[in-house]
């Protein structure tokens, strides 16, 4: 069974799940290995309803929980030490200074905010058609890449498309070849995995993240870092279409994906 290398508990925000209800789905789906991966991102928005700003991490209290659940699932399953950092430019030497504070496996950078508004909110770009939002959210990718990479996968590349007006009605990546291009060639050339995430099965988009079209072009142009996440924020959705997700590999040319221990790719067959 494929691990789960990205998935959330009640150290997120928008989560309310158990560590140990995580985990003890992922053992009885036969899974040897996972890594959570709660979220952390640094300057989100204030939220108007509560007047707080969500997505912020205690990581003490969440290293010192990682760590005492390492040991009580000692020689049944190994549990790895991950987080999901929110990628804005402004922030990349509070990013590089974080990521070196803490003995993390696996660190997810990933795209949550574009011009510092949340696409998961329908009201966030009112003014602009999904072409237009979809293209400056790659675009303001490829700016976050070059000015922070110091991370182990880039997490669901085409997140804005779960959120668009049409979701994914009219979205084709041929119509952002250019901007995706230069996506892929940075992860190639900064050696950063490309996250198949699952999550947007479950959003109902008809793909993971990225779409199909952007892992084979990934292929094409040389890449094959890739990592599996179910981008999971309850039990029932750890390994969320992992079936399909390796099937799909697989017709692409991949035959292995890779885990982080460390920091460091440990690679398993698909």
């Amino acid at each position: 069974m494929i691990a789960d290398c990205h998935m959330h508990t009640w150290f997120s925000s928008d989560s309310e799940a158990r560590p140990e209800d995580m985990i003890e789905q992922a053992f009885r789906l036969g899974m040897k290995e996972m890594c959570i991966t709660d979220h952390y991102d640094m300057d989100y928005p204030v939220n108007p309803e509560t007047g707080e700003t969500e997505f912020r991490l205690d990581t003490p209290v969440y290293w010192e929980k990682i760590l005492n659940l390492q040991e009580q699932y000692r020689g049944r399953i190994s549990i790895r030490f991950g987080v999901e950092l929110g990628l804005q430019v402004h922030l990349k030497e509070r990013l590089r200074e974080y990521v070196s504070g803490w003995p993390f496996d696996f660190v997810i950078g990933s795209m949550h905010l574009l011009d510092g508004k949340d696409p998961y909110y329908a009201d966030s770009f009112p003014d602009m058609t999904d072409e237009e939002m979809y293209r400056a959210y790659f675009r303001a990718t490829a700016e976050n890449l070059r000015s922070f990479h110091d991370f182990q996968t880039l997490g669901h590349l085409d997140y804005a498309t779960r959120y668009g007006k049409r979701k994914a009605a009219g979205y084709r990546c041929s119509d952002y070849q250019e901007e995706l291009d230069e996506i892929l060639r940075l992860l190639i050339e900064y050696q950063i995995a490309l996250e198949i995430n699952t999550g947007g099965l479950k959003y109902g988009l008809g793909y993971p993240n990225p779409h199909p079209d952007i892992i084979r072009r990934y292929r094409e142009l040389g890449g094959e870092l890739i990592t599996i996440g179910s981008d999971a924020h309850e039990p029932r959705h750890v390994a969320c279409s992992f079936d399909s997700a390796a099937e799909l590999l697989k017709t692409l040319g991949f035959r292995c994906y890779a885990q982080f221990v460390g920091r460091k790719p440990v690679f398993y067959s698909l």
